[in-house]
């Protein structure tokens, strides 16, 4: 394994990139991407990797200018789904240049590693770092959609993009039509629920299976998960993809489905997946470039001497900023918390209507309570004016570090 990835650091800005610098690099970035999804799954082996690389090539068809970053920093498949095992990054005017794969730009770890089966033996702030360094680092460009790939689960990295991204158009959640994956599902469901993230949708994978010969579709697995997710949570249900000898074979070989075998039933039910997709770009053109949530939001913010607190829990005052629906701030109320007692502040913070909360340090045991309560936390934010963080979190630029609290 190179040292840059051994270290999770790269040498973009020298070595020593100040806050500001990192701030204003991950703000160029995502101003230039108009839309970025999220592919995510609450269980492995579901066929997502599957997923966002077919969704990430039918849009690419469609005409769209298209990045894919894989953020599954310990199981890196998109190289191996693209036959790009070979490829080894190019950098130019201090940037990463993404590996391209006709109009598809590429974005992996995979691309870093020395040897296929090096293994990635991270913690949670050294995959943080990673993933911004793919954000700020990388010529990425204009892009009309950014398609990020995440690990099963609702850990680190699906946490960090959102942290980092501030603004996320939405996600796809990927189950098969077993109750057993739907069961892990529903956490991811529930984990784009409590960050206020969208969800665009859910994708049945594996749902029933593709005679080679005949072409008959047969139910080898219980069906019926996706629908029932969609029903439950009031989700669209995108479509359902087939168990499609072809779909493993292309993988394994490294040959986008949707291009290779594009006049299939299956291949269909990839395109058909994109549609909502799509209709972004249309709501982008009617309604401008907005990044705002159209739900009225009150912030948190722990203050000392005016700025913000890094020890969340010591602070002395908190701004709560009043946001709009349209992502206007109407309001600043400074108060005073109450005697620092354990689990107090969620529930405090909960009856005054707190909906979002950005902290620089907030230990694990907070950030659960605050979530049970329906509030969504940013950590590793970093000092600044109430107004300077407000004003970055709701344009999407808001640059986190890790967090400097981990009791």
């Amino acid at each position: 394994m190179s040292d840059d990835v051994n270290n999770g650091e790269r040498s973009g800005c020298g070595g020593a990139c100040s806050e500001q610098d990192e701030k204003r690099m991950l703000s160029e970035c995502l101003n230039r991407i108009h839309h970025k999804i999220l592919v995510m799954s609450g269980k492995g082996g579901v066929g997502k990797s599957t997923v966002a690389v077919n969704l990430a090539v039918a849009l690419s068809m469609a005409g769209k200018k298209v990045g894919l970053l894989d953020v599954d920093i310990h199981g890196p498949s998109v190289p191996t789904m693209l036959n790009l095992t070979e490829e080894r990054l190019a950098a130019k005017n201090d940037k990463m240049l993404p590996v391209r794969i006709g109009e598809l730009k590429v974005m992996s770890i995979g691309f870093l590693l020395r040897e296929q089966d090096d293994a990635v033996i991270w913690r949670g702030p050294m995959k943080m770092g990673v993933i911004k360094q793919f954000l700020t680092e990388v010529e990425w460009g204009e892009l009309d959609y950014l398609v990020i790939d995440s690990p099963p689960g609702t850990g680190d990295e699906p946490l960090s993009v959102c942290q980092l991204i501030g603004h996320v158009d939405g996600a796809i959640v990927v189950t098969t039509p077993q109750e057993v994956s739907a069961a892990d599902v529903r956490k991811s469901i529930d984990f784009c629920l409590k960050l206020n993230l969208p969800v665009l949708g859910i994708v049945e994978n594996m749902s029933g299976f593709v005679c080679p010969k005949c072409g008959e579709i047969t139910e080898i697995f219980k069906s019926g998960a996706g629908e029932a997710l969609a029903d439950k949570f009031g989700l669209r249900l995108l479509g359902k993809i087939p168990l499609d000898p072809q779909v493993c074979n292309a993988g394994d070989s490294g040959k986008p489905f949707v291009y290779h075998f594009s006049k299939t039933a299956t291949a269909k039910a990839f395109e058909s997946i994109i549609a909502p997709i799509l209709a972004l770009s249309e709501k982008h053109k009617s309604n401008g470039s907005s990044n705002q949530e159209s739900k009225a939001m009150k912030i948190a913010i722990p203050l000392a001497a005016g700025n913000l607190c890094m020890h969340f829990g010591h602070c002395e005052q908190f701004a709560l900023i009043d946001v709009d629906p349209a992502g206007i701030v109407t309001g600043k109320t400074l108060v005073t918390p109450p005697p620092h007692e354990p689990g107090l502040l969620p529930k405090w913070l909960e009856e005054k209507g707190v909906t979002q909360i950005i902290a620089g340090g907030m230990g694990q045991r907070a950030q659960e309570l605050f979530v049970e309560s329906g509030i969504a936390v940013v950590t590793g934010a970093m000092g600044d004016t109430p107004e300077q963080l407000v004003a970055e979190f709701l344009a999407g630029t808001l640059m986190t570090g890790t967090n400097s609290c981990e009791h």
